[in-house]
């Protein structure tokens, strides 16, 4: 594993999490290990085993931590399969960390149906601000909304039909 916490651009610094709830602690610290899933050779045991021994972990919520892990690890291909096909060029030309953070709130829209589409897309946006390139919070945004839309049809329609949607 690298010495380096986070994968931040270089010359760079993430935001602070002071004001941070437990979940928002628990997406950071989820990215940063579908991170070193997608561009290191460990198991998901290893890299469970160093997030937890990060600094701060111990203020995330570990239960939605194990969640996001656990189920984006597994599903990964599912995962992948419904952001995919918005997507503007291969997969392969994704950044890992915004690949992480497109994989991480897929699942949320997916399956932590207690959380509303448009709270996992600010919490994306957030982290591809604080982890990403320059404009990659653009391009998360753009690809979430398409995947909400897809996957929380009645929730997306709903806050249409109320004026608070983005698309």
């Amino acid at each position: 594993m690298s010495d380096s916490p986070s994968p931040a651009k270089s010359g760079s610094r993430p935001r602070t999490l002071t004001n941070s709830t437990g979940r928002t602690r628990a997406r950071v610290f989820a990215v940063q290990a579908l991170y070193q899933l997608l561009v290191g050779q460990q198991s998901v045991t290893d890299i469970d085993h160093y997030t937890r021994d990060l600094s701060g972990f111990h203020k995330a919520d570990s239960v939605h931590f194990d969640t996001l892990l656990q189920g984006c690890s597994e599903r990964a291909s599912e995962l992948d399969a419904r952001f995919v096909p918005h997507l503007d060029r291969p997969l392969a030309q994704i950044s890992p960390i915004e690949h992480a953070i497109l994989r991480l709130a897929t699942f949320e829209l997916m399956q932590v149906l207690d959380v509303p589409w448009r709270v996992v897309i600010n919490e994306a946006v957030e982290l591809a601000k604080a982890f990403g390139g320059t404009d990659g919070h653009k391009y998360v945004n753009a690809i979430l909304n398409e995947v909400a839309r897809d996957v929380r049809h009645l929730e997306y329609q709903n806050d249409l039909a109320q004026g608070h949607a983005r698309g």
